[in-house]
């Protein structure tokens, strides 16, 4: 008997434990952890070690080395630290490293020792350096806490968003507290510290004292605090030897227990079982581990929690009581339910000895539409046990074809794919697969396959208008497409260098669109055949530059170079309205403020565009002596308007009321302004109320 019970030991009265080694640790390091500063990320991280020279009364002459190792011990990263004193260590929720210095400096490293980035917590701490730091997690993410050798609190709860908060002065406080933590209550970061006995709580706006209910008289001094990792709970440890256990908003006391050690710790944490409602606090001093809170009792379940439980009957193939116990604790289906049928389906695949009809169907009866049940999983693992017509009958049930169209794929079912993507209206979907196809089958397997599904073809020569034209082209020609190849023969025109090489594209494109019985669009391209050739003939005897200019372009140029004549022939040879080339001569050669031309021109004949644009022009080159002689020319309608831009207000005044035109003399009165055009108001409102009068 003594064999089984040599390793157990008493822990009060009734109760025994023993501890053995689960695994030992991979490093193998030079100095004891007392000599390091450490960081030990949650959730199992990693962990960071830095010997720290600087405790030391004379700093040692070699730089510390930064090691991070994983959590059994691996070696992730070594670096040698060449920045300055490092005063507290700490991991973010992101795993990242934050190295605390005593300027206030903090030091982001990866995982792997790579810098990321470094911040500074203000200028204050910079010049009352760092006496001690905290870094602590929140729902908003990671944050530091400074306390600075002015005994002033800094704090910033977000380091991925930098806000610095100067906590407020604690009364009387002439040198660092006994212990400190953070609390982090209704959304709010805040600082816990012990004066002597006396308890403050720091938030933002005020310094508050607060007394622990229940507290055991007699203490002179708090030495050690904590928090649970949920900020729910906190822990106090007196110089009576006296462990005060409560809620963290300090209302109410959950235990006390009298340890009759007077000694401060090292280290106190608090520990809980996971999905128990068993708290304790760990207590540790130099040579000795005290585990104060209630006695621990939970059945093994508990202890492996329900879905592995459900695992463990799962792998022993118990489908039907994994299915009782989910009903019974009314688990949600998806963590349930559908989990264990998705696991019994995916051994009824594996049953060889019965065919593939009988399976499908049995696991569709069984299924059905339960929720959180993936019929394209249960169809992979077919295909993996070499069955892949039972993996296509699963798939019939897939409800969701971007689940389908992968595995279709995978087993080489591309044209089943194709359709079930183009079911989907998914167009990604589409592209992938025909993508797929492309490099599957030989190009006229491919066109015949694109030809009996019309969507996934209208989607491929979008594809290939930008990634591969030569390719489009030939499905123009496969399709007789005759209006596409003229359009297509137009753009490859253009990226032609030499002049031959594109009217002969256009030429293309001409015939193209005469078999298409586009004479419009034929008729279009012959005309830039037409120009080009014209362009090419210009540069050739003028010597600048007329390629790629539009009609109306080229006629414009060879106006503001002087050669009206060409411009005037070139506008015949091409129909241009008369209209629309007095705009054009007109423009050029005010552009040219050829003022002498531009009257001759205008005198040549009687203008098809009227004479208020020879105004507005002049008007727009800053040119009011020409202006006003065609304002005179302008006819009764706008004659009003003429004279308005020229700034002759009395005379449109004249003009409008002799017309009688109510808008006209609205829009007169409009320019009236100050006193040289009182008059002219006057006469206006004049004319108006006899008008009225009449």
């Amino acid at each position: 008997m003594d064999c089984y019970t040599a390793n157990w030991n008493p822990l009060g009265e009734s109760a025994f434990y023993r501890k053995y080694e689960l695994y030992s640790m991979d490093w193998d390091l030079k100095e004891e952890l007392r000599d390091y500063l450490v960081a030990a990320a949650p959730y199992g991280g990693p962990i960071a070690l830095l010997r720290n020279p600087w405790q030391k009364e004379k700093a040692a002459s070699i730089r510390p080395v930064l090691e991070i190792y994983s959590a059994s011990g691996m070696p992730l990263a070594s670096l040698l630290w060449k920045s300055g004193p490092v005063v507290s260590l700490g991991w973010s929720a992101e795993e990242e490293l934050l190295c605390v210095q005593e300027d206030g400096v903090v030091l982001v490293y990866g995982l792997h020792g790579d810098f990321r980035r470094h911040f500074s917590m203000g200028n204050e701490v910079l010049q009352n350096r760092v006496l001690d730091a905290r870094i602590f997690h929140t729902e908003f993410g990671s944050g530091v806490a400074i306390l600075t050798g002015a005994h002033r609190f800094t704090l910033s709860a977000n380091v991925g968003d930098l806000k610095l908060r100067r906590m407020p002065e604690v009364p009387g406080l002439q040198s660092a507290p006994s212990c400190w933590t953070i609390l982090c209550q209704d959304r709010v970061a805040q600082i816990l510290l012990a004066v002597g006995p006396d308890l403050y709580l720091l938030d933002h706006a005020a310094c508050s004292a607060v007394t622990p209910p229940g507290l055991a008289p007699g203490v002179s001094s708090f030495l050690q605090m904590a928090v649970s990792f949920t900020y729910r709970h906190l822990a106090l440890f007196t110089d009576t030897g006296c462990i005060w256990m409560g809620t963290a908003s300090l209302k109410e006391k959950l235990c006390e227990f009298n340890c009759n050690i007077r000694a401060p710790p090292k280290q106190m944490v608090w520990c809980s079982r996971p999905r128990s409602k068993e708290r304790a606090v760990v207590v540790a001093w130099e040579r000795r581990l005290m585990v104060v809170g209630d006695a621990p009792e939970s059945i093994q379940y508990k202890q492996l929690t329900i879905q592995v439980l459900l695992d463990r009957l799962v792998l022993r193939r118990l489908y039907p009581l994994a299915i009782q116990i989910c009903e019974y604790l009314r688990l949600p289906e998806v963590q349930g339910v559908s989990r264990i049928l998705a696991h019994w389906a995916c051994y009824k695949v594996q049953q060889k000895d019965v065919s593939d009809e009988d399976v499908a169907r049995a696991i569709n009866q069984k299924l059905g539409d339960t929720p959180g049940v993936s019929y394209s999983d249960i169809a992979a693992r077919a295909y993996g046990c070499g069955r892949t017509e039972l993996a296509i009958k699963l798939l019939e049930y897939e409800p969701r074809s971007g689940e389908q169209v992968p595995l279709l794929l995978k087993m080489k079912r591309s044209k089943l794919a194709l359709s079930k993507a183009i079911e989907s209206g998914d167009t990604d979907l589409v592209f992938t697969v025909l993508l797929h196809l492309k490099n599957e089958l030989n190009r006229g397997d491919f066109f015949m396959t694109l030809r009996n599904q019309p969507m996934a073809l209208s989607l491929y020569r979008q594809f290939c208008k930008h990634q591969e034209l030569e390719t489009l082209k030939d499905l123009y020609n496969q399709d007789d497409n005759h209006q596409e190849l003229g359009s297509f023969h137009i753009r490859a025109s253009y990226a032609e260098e030499r002049i031959e090489g594109r009217v002969a594209a256009l030429q293309t494109a001409a015939d193209a669109f005469y078999k298409a019985k586009n004479e419009f669009a034929a008729k279009a391209t012959e005309d830039q055949m037409r120009l080009l050739r014209l362009q090419r003939r210009l540069e050739e005897e003028l010597g600048r530059q007329f390629l790629d200019l539009s009609l109306h372009d080229t006629v414009t140029t060879l106006i503001l170079d002087g050669h009206n004549k060409r411009a005037e022939q070139l506008a015949r040879d091409f129909r241009i309205p008369d209209k629309r080339l007095w705009w054009l001569k007109l423009t050029a050669l005010a552009d040219l403020e050829d003022w002498e031309e531009l009257e001759k021109f205008s005198k040549s004949k009687k203008s098809p565009i009227g004479y208020l644009p020879f105004v507005e022009i002049c008007m727009k080159q800053h040119n009011k002596y020409e202006a006003k002689k065609y304002a005179s020319r302008v006819g009764p309608e706008q004659k009003v308007k003429a004279l308005l831009l020229v700034g002759d207000v009395a005379q449109a005044a004249d003009v409008a009321i002799e017309r009688r035109n109510e808008a006209e003399l609205s829009l007169v009165l409009s320019h009236c302004t100050g006193a040289t055009d009182g008059a002219t108001a006057d006469k206006i409102q004049r004319a108006r109320a006899q008008a009225q009068k009449k």
